[in-house]
């Protein structure tokens, strides 16, 4: 080989490595200028619910963190599944993310014969905006003012006591399921659409007994319409302080809550996911933003992703224990 053309292999060699080089570049650049243009928030239920409104309560706080406009898309359907299937196919640069509800992420792998998404493997967790508190009620004319009467009023009915559920396969619905099993109550569950109109029922006395989210029973419970008798969570509602928990009824370490979060693509890049993790957890801190979420019955937390990971797993297990026992299944 000629001095010549050593020089012009080797220029070629050197321009070809800078290249390279550049191209890998690119990446970590994009992801030190992320955000840099507005980012889109897949909840997937309708508008107006918890887990719409709690996500909204965020997502402007979020975004002015970020310097980019998060904006809310719902796409309902199928349980949460539609949408959330759309962010699991989504493009891992964090420009789109999904509201991650624990009926969807957790439940639905159970009764549904099939899903269009591993909630493990196909979305990196940001964090858990909060717990969503479950109550137990009854209608007045129910002879049982706790827990244990309750139960036993259960007991000595010939068919039960009949609750109702947000829907076959809901978070209340297993919590009730889980309830009997733990304490042998004979509690007949009765699926509604929504927990709209199965509250008008237990508020009308057609349904005796109701599991669901606080903020939909606070109003009635305050007005006298329908008795609280007892709370899913680990701890006293700061807002119902005379309700006791199920733990402090007679079912120690009892506790079913409902949750959210935010998830992400999976390889989504691990600095934009602890970007917006650090983000997400400055918004959950400020004062505004926990009084919002708590008049929704939504308890902020804020946690990490390895956290928050931890606990889809480990309630994925939980709740596959639940459905399978009872077999529960939706068509």
């Amino acid at each position: 080989m000629t001095a010549a053309a050593f020089r012009f292999l080797r220029r070629h060699a050197l321009a070809a490595a800078a290249c390279t080089l550049a191209l890998g570049a690119l990446p970590a650049l994009a992801q030190q200028d992320y955000p840099s243009k507005p980012i889109r928030l897949i909840v997937p239920f309708a508008p107006g619910g918890v887990t719409d409104t709690g996500a909204r309560v965020v997502a402007d706080k979020l975004g002015a963190r970020l310097g980019q406009q998060v904006v809310v898309d719902n796409r309902p359907g199928a349980s949460g599944n539609i949408g959330t299937q759309m962010a699991a196919q989504a493009a891992p640069d964090g420009y789109t993310l999904v509201v991650g509800f624990d009926g969807t992420m957790v439940i639905n792998p159970h009764v549904f014969a099939k899903v269009p998404f591993d909630p493990v493997k196909d979305f990196a967790p940001v964090s858990k905006i909060g717990d969503a508190v479950l109550i137990i009620v009854t209608h007045p004319s129910v002879p049982a003012k706790n827990l244990q009467e309750l139960v036993a009023y259960s007991k000595s009915n010939p068919g039960g006591i009949s609750y109702g559920s947000a829907g076959t396969g809901s978070t209340p619905h297993l919590a009730g399921e889980m309830l009997a099993q733990r304490t042998g109550a004979k509690f007949v569950h009765v699926p509604y659409k929504g927990g709209g109109q199965a509250m008008a029922d237990v508020v009308g006395g057609s349904l005796p007994m109701l599991y669901t989210a606080v903020a939909g029973a606070y109003p009635f419970v305050q007005k006298g319409q329908i008795r609280a008798i007892a709370v899913s969570s680990a701890q006293r509602l700061a807002s119902l302080p005379d309700v006791p928990t199920v733990a402090e009824s007679g079912v120690p370490g009892f506790e079913s809550n409902s949750w959210i979060g935010i998830l992400a693509p999976a390889k989504t890049p691990a600095p934009i996911v602890e970007k917006l993790q650090r983000e997400l957890h400055a918004v959950l801190q400020a004062t505004d933003v926990r009084e919002r979420l708590a008049s929704l019955g939504i308890s902020a937390v804020g946690n990490t992703p390895a956290a928050f990971g931890q606990q889809i797993r480990d309630d994925l297990d939980r709740y596959a224990r639940i459905v399978k026992a009872e077999q529960v299944k939706v068509e």
